[in-house]
């Protein structure tokens, strides 16, 4: 019987270049271990860590699956959150180091399975596709920006429209109706930062379903892009921390620092989803009950240029990052060849038995 399995990415691309939340994967001072693997493209670190994942889920364990923006098909890192157990992948853009070495953290060096000699000889040839990939994404990020400014406009058209009343009074029948006095608790609780969705080579991607997990009871706001339901989702969060409980806070791919896009409060078996034009949620879920709010007020004229041009400044940022992708495939298929994956299955395997003998204890 396989276990849980949860899907959402850790960092993103946003207007302001690649965005990480990494440091939010695991708490390193409560995990038992974690491994960082590094190594350059073709190596095999996604297909390693989507194994491992994928065969111990099967074996009944729960396991996050952390999905990467630049290929939403491949994995960044999986974790095992019954176990404290995480590998991630610890290259560029998303570069990490121990922070406890040895007592929590490792390093799982790729560079030790291939053969050097061989990929020095295209070495002229994994500068420049390197470099050409950089331009693509920076092409990508400027998009981004311009698409960012369309959405500022949505933004302060919304927020004359609705009231912050409005928010409040709906952020606070959520809280009632599950039930959070208003007892505050010594310990507050805390948050976790990620993105339920990406600007991905493959288009706008979201795991609104998988964020969900085992969560009873869905909030879900039907409001329109750029209105201003973050206050109500900043007004849940507010509340739930005050009385101990932790939560996790998905980010909007546009202001990844500042607007919170959707919430999951697990203690309580409650999720707080927005629901837009570019990342719609699907009701159709057995087992859940589902509560539609609506947080929406046309305002016909803005709609239509802003959101019009944003579409399309996102499409062509899209497209750049489908050319980055292109390349890196490119990139990597110098590499594949040069790689002993023989050597890189047994240590698959024999970290599959570690976090086995972890699951048992």
């Amino acid at each position: 019987m396989s276990g849980n399995g949860r899907h959402y990415f850790p960092g993103n691309n946003t207007p302001g270049g690649f965005f990480s939340y990494y440091s939010n994967i695991i708490n390193l001072k409560e995990a038992t271990k974690v491994w960082y693997i590094k190594g350059g493209p073709g190596t095999g670190k996604s297909t390693f860590m989507k194994k491992i994942g994928t065969i111990l889920h099967e074996e009944g364990l729960d396991v996050d699956f952390l999905h990467c923006s630049s290929d939403k098909d491949s994995l960044d890192g999986v974790i095992f959150r019954n176990e404290g157990i995480a590998i991630v992948d610890g290259t560029s853009p998303h570069i990490i180091d121990p922070l406890y070495p040895g007592a929590v953290e490792s390093i799982i060096n790729f560079g030790q399975y291939w053969n050097e000699e061989g990929i020095r000889r295209n070495r002229g040839e994994i500068v420049q596709i390197t470099e050409d990939i950089k331009i693509d994404f920076k092409r990508a990020y400027n998009y981004l920006g311009a698409a960012e400014k369309m959405y500022d406009n949505l933004q302060y058209a919304y927020c004359r429209a609705i009231s912050s009343n409005t928010a409040r009074r709906i952020a606070e029948d959520i809280v009632n109706d599950v039930a959070i006095t208003k007892k505050y608790s010594a310990r507050e609780g805390t948050v976790r930062r990620l993105f339920a969705s990406a600007f991905t080579p493959q288009g706008i991607a979201n795991h609104l379903v998988d964020i969900i997990g085992e969560c009873k009871k869905v909030y879900v706001i039907k409001a329109k892009t750029g209105s201003a339901y973050e206050r109500i989702l900043s007004l849940v969060l507010e509340n739930v921390t005050a009385c101990g409980f932790d939560a996790e806070a998905f980010y909007c791919s546009m202001k990844p620092d500042k607007k919170i896009d959707h919430l999951v409060i697990p203690a309580l078996s409650l999720a707080v989803i927005s629901s837009n034009k570019f990342h719609p949620f699907q009701q159709e879920i057995n087992k859940k009950e589902i509560v539609t709010v609506e947080f929406s007020r046309s305002i016909e004229e803005a709609e239509d240029i802003c959101l019009l041009k944003m579409e399309e400044l996102i499409t062509e940022a899209i497209r750049c990052l489908a050319e980055a992708k292109t390349k890196r495939d490119e990139l990597e298929n110098l590499y594949i060849p040069n790689m002993d994956f023989e050597k890189v299955g047994k240590l698959r395997k024999r970290i599959e038995n570690e976090i086995r003998e972890a699951s048992c204890n």
